[in-house]
């Protein structure tokens, strides 16, 4: 393997944070009481009014116990954000030979995306996990659990860190699937997800053990430093490694579980999948290219443009014909991994940042458009059809607007941080001398356009359904609020906020991304 492997527990602050979160959340939650005592020896009028009381204050306690466990494990993400904001200023302290997992400037950002994202998911939860009656406990450790190997593989400097880290994030994101088991279809998508998960992580580990096998080492390093592209071994290695990093973003030819787990899945979960999930495996991917390979540029390049155009290409073709909104924001989360793969197509540090700030404007646009989603509910029920969206705009007008923004945002519309997300993608393309490229995502975001606004030509333009849905809670009103203030923010100065004084978003992310 090289040279012995290492680590240093400073490194492991993000890690070591969201996995004791976890731990203590597991522990509190079996601590606290769930429900009220029965009461006997009363008339039958007394003990109704009884029953009733009680049933109120055993709802109240649990609100108060979910929104407890969720401070806490926003709490254990705070501090992983604080340890990777601290990383920012201050160089990483490796240990001694070949460091298993690195704390250094692309980790950081990696962790702050998709740590922020997860808060958001986990505050657009609450409402919904105390409608459902769920154990809250087990949902935010699964989430806090899933999120540590997340962060161990952002965070990996050897490709069996990198296995084990994504494994346990999707193993989570199976469980968390089949959570709400009274939903229909809940049980056949957390099989979908645990089928192909299986296979990714087979093709993973198999590629892992081909690299193995041509360079003697498992670590980044050495593998970067014995690689030979033209060896057979190598090559097959590489195909089925990538492979497994494919299958597990979704991209097309390996995409076909991610829009039926969509629709399957509760939506609080269907958004965990489509932004922390999928960003935590591109983000690792993105790792691995940079530390753990040569400059395979002329190799690699074909293979990322062929993901990429025809994840664009079918992903939007069958968004096309969705009726189910959930279902249609699976695909259309699949022709956004296909547009933002392009910039690992033409590589360099330009394309590099401007995938980060694709990530970051991708999280907020489909957790905003999620959390609209999910704020439908009529009669106890999640409304995802298309046509639930028809004339809500006469009683919900915010609802409305805000999910307008969200759809115009995820097809580039200028004026929101989608439009300079697609213009520093498309700008890295063009520099890059990949006109055609840039050409695919440009037509790619006009199709999107198109589909896009069958929503607000729904809510706007057509009648009110007789279901009405019901009032949006507090907390989920508040993170649509934010996702939405960040969308317009983001979009009208995208280059404004830095933790560097003096320098712009757009270059600290191109300093990150190396």
């Amino acid at each position: 393997m090289g040279a012995e492997a290492g680590l240093n527990f400073v490194e492991m602050a993000p890690v070591a944070s969201v996995a004791g979160g976890a731990m203590v959340i597991l522990l509190l939650s079996a601590m606290l009481p769930t429900a009220g005592g029965k009461r006997r020896g009363h008339p039958a009028p007394a003990r109704r009014s009884l029953r009733a009381a009680a049933r109120a204050e055993a709802e109240l306690r649990r609100m108060r116990i979910n929104l407890l466990l969720a401070g806490l494990a926003t709490l254990t993400l705070g501090l992983a954000g604080l340890a990777c904001a601290a990383r920012l200023f201050t160089p990483p302290m490796l240990a001694p030979g070949a460091p298993m997992l690195q704390l250094d400037g692309l980790a950081a950002v990696s962790i702050l995306i998709v740590g922020g994202a997860a808060t958001l998911v986990i505050w657009l939860s609450t409402s919904r996990l105390t409608s459902i009656q769920i154990p809250y406990g087990e949902y935010y450790a699964l989430v806090l659990l899933g999120l540590a190997g997340g962060f161990s593989a952002m965070q990996a400097e050897n490709t069996m860190v990198l296995f084990l880290g994504l494994e346990v994030m999707g193993l989570s994101a199976c469980i968390l699937v089949a959570v709400e088991r009274g939903k229909e279809h809940a049980l056949e998508a957390a099989l979908k997800a645990f089928l192909s998960n299986a296979v990714a992580g087979a093709l993973l580990l198999l590629g892992i053990v081909f690299l193995f096998g041509a360079t003697g080492h498992f670590d980044y390093s050495g593998i970067r430093t014995a690689l030979v592209p033209d060896q057979p071994l190598a090559l097959a290695g590489l195909a089925l490694a990538f492979a497994g990093l494919a299958m597990k973003v979704g991209l097309v030819p390996f995409h076909q579980w991610l829009p039926d787990v969509q629709e399957g899945a509760s939506t609080s979960i269907a958004a965990f999948i489509s932004t922390c999930v999928v960003m935590t495996v591109t983000l690792a991917w993105l790792r691995f290219l940079l530390h753990g390979l040569p400059d395979l540029s002329s190799l690699l390049a074909p293979v990322f443009a062929t993901l990429g155009v025809a994840s664009i290409v079918l992903a939007n073709g069958m968004a096309l014909i969705q009726r189910n909104v959930k279902r249609m924001l699976g695909w259309l989360a699949i022709a956004q991994a296909g547009t933002w793969t392009l910039g690992l197509a033409v590589g360099g540090s330009a394309a590099h940042s401007a995938l980060l700030f694709y990530l970051v404007a991708y999280a907020l646009v489909m957790l905003g458009a999620f959390g609209v989603v999910m704020t439908l509910k009529g009669e106890g029920r999640e409304l995802e059809r298309l046509e639930h969206f028809s004339g809500i705009a006469e009683s919900r007008k915010g609802l409305a607007a805000m999910m307008t923004l969200f759809m115009l945002a995820l097809a580039g519309v200028p004026g929101t941080v989608g439009f300079w997300a697609r213009w520093n993608l498309v700008g890295a393309l063009v520099a890059g001398g990949e006109l055609w490229l840039a050409l695919a995502a440009v037509l790619g975001s006009l199709v999107t356009l198109y589909i896009c606004m069958q929503v607000p030509v729904m809510m706007y333009m057509r009648e009110t359904l007789e279901e009405e849905p019901s009032q949006s809670s507090t907390n989920e009103l508040i993170v649509l609020l934010l996702c939405a203030a960040v969308v317009i923010a983001l979009g009208i100065w995208p280059d404004s906020l830095s933790p560097e004084p003096g320098m712009g978003l757009l270059a600290f992310l191109q300093a990150s991304a190396r």
